[in-house]
């Protein structure tokens, strides 16, 4: 079994999903995991889909033949074994390799440049690996000031104490003036 993981980025339009997965269902491929956006007006999304090694060349020809400069973009890479590293007892890939404990790092705050920067930065300096992001901006409700979310499933190494991560965060928090909040 053949396993790729594409992107694809493009004007928004309804039926982008359908024509996608169309591609790789007729290609004898799985739907196996996706994130997917539309933000500014475009879509985005990455896509891990699974093939029997018979159909991979075509399905990936396929899916490169989706590439339309100007309309759609699409990147198509192999994807690393996830077989091979699957919880059992959440049924989620142990971030593609990465060995560590799962943490869910919140931070929410008045919205300004430098946030997901000075964040990462702090996780990456004990070794953190960032798995997923999400973020958005709302209106306070209070104030109607622009208010930054953000949330991120990270893996933390097994030889970093968690508090060593926690008090970086806790710091930053202070100096930055945002809760943030760490989570297993």
């Amino acid at each position: 079994m053949a396993s790729y993981v594409f992107t694809v980025l493009g004007d928004d339009r309804p039926g982008l999903v359908d024509h996608l997965s169309g591609v790789v269902s007729r290609h004898h491929g799985n739907w196996e995991r996706s994130q997917m956006a539309r933000l500014g007006g475009k879509f985005a999304g990455i896509v891990q889909v699974g093939v029997p090694d018979q159909h991979a060349d075509d399905l990936r020809a396929a899916l490169e033949a989706l590439d339309d400069p100007g309309t759609l973009d699409v990147s198509v890479d192999i994807a690393v074994d996830h077989t091979a590293s699957r919880d059992p007892e959440s049924s989620e890939d142990i971030a593609d390799g990465h060995d560590g404990r799962r943490l869910v790092v919140s931070l929410v705050g008045t919205d300004r440049p430098g946030l997901v920067h000075a964040v990462s930065a702090a996780m990456a300096a004990v070794g953190a690996n960032i798995d997923e992001l999400t973020t958005s901006t709302t209106d306070a409700p209070m104030s109607g000031d622009p208010l930054f979310e953000a949330t991120a499933t990270v893996t933390l190494p097994h030889d970093v104490d968690m508090n060593t991560l926690r008090t970086r965060l806790e710091a930053l928090a202070d100096r930055l003036m945002v809760d943030i909040a760490l989570s297993v």
